[in-house]
């Protein structure tokens, strides 16, 4: 059973990259695990739980009081990034479990919150080349990158830190810079299984008679990227 006691796999290892003594804001926290469990073992100074919908707000509020850490944690009722305030004095934003556009879309809208340059922790389900692509475009460098398998699906994990500009390929986009460098087994495994998917959807292509060309030829450029990488 999931808890703050007991984190996924993914979340620990989105808990494992936020750094002692930090002022968080987790933003779409659900259930607020994460910060509460952070802050149960003393890693956080302060955080910010924000939540757009009431249903997991108020779950995130009775977590919060049941663990008493009231006087540590503030559960916000907010679209986005409208959660932080400055005087939150926020330094780490994760942002976990909504898709990669979800996140730009996030962090498009709420851009001016990021003014104190905090460290971003973010776990899409998908959609990574765009987040990374957003990340190149605003000033934020890929400092750590990590693929997790649980319960039969690969997940992402991205942590960025404002410094020097970086310019990331299309191959880097799509593989991440540090993980097409690393090429540990989880993320060799996963493209092992998107080279599939991807002939699959190619073939499928090929026989239907209303796929864009531009879908098709992109399918194809990321097959030989594929290819390439895994030879």
């Amino acid at each position: 059973m999931l808890n703050e006691q007991t984190l996924s796999q993914r979340l620990e290892h989105v808990a494992a990259q936020v750094r002692p003594g930090a002022r968080l804001a987790d933003i779409g926290s659900d259930h607020g695990y994460l910060p509460v469990a952070l802050a149960l073992r003393g890693k956080l100074e302060a955080a910010v739980i924000g939540e757009v919908a009431v249903t997991p707000f108020e779950s995130a509020r009775r977590n919060v009081r049941r663990n008493y850490l009231s006087e540590r944690i503030t559960v916000r009722l907010a679209d986005g990034l409208e959660a932080i305030e400055p005087s939150d004095r926020i330094d780490t934003v994760s942002l976990c479990g909504m898709g990669g556009e979800t996140i730009v879309q996030i962090l498009d809208r709420g851009v001016e919150r990021l003014q104190g340059r905090p460290r971003l922790v973010l776990q899409p389900n998908g959609g990574e080349p765009a987040l990374r692509r957003w990340l190149m475009e605003h000033g934020y460098r890929i400092v750590a990158e990590q693929v997790v398998r649980e319960n039969r699906f690969d997940y992402e994990i991205i942590v960025a830190a404002p410094g020097e500009p970086a310019h990331y390929s299309g191959e880097e986009l799509l593989f991440g810079p540090l993980l097409m460098r690393e090429k540990s087994p989880a993320f060799l495994d996963k493209w092992q299984r998107m080279r599939r998917q991807r002939q699959m959807a190619l073939a499928n292509f090929a026989r239907a008679r209303d796929v864009p060309q531009a879908k098709a030829q992109l399918f194809a450029q990321h097959l030989d990227w594929i290819d390439r990488l895994l030879a």
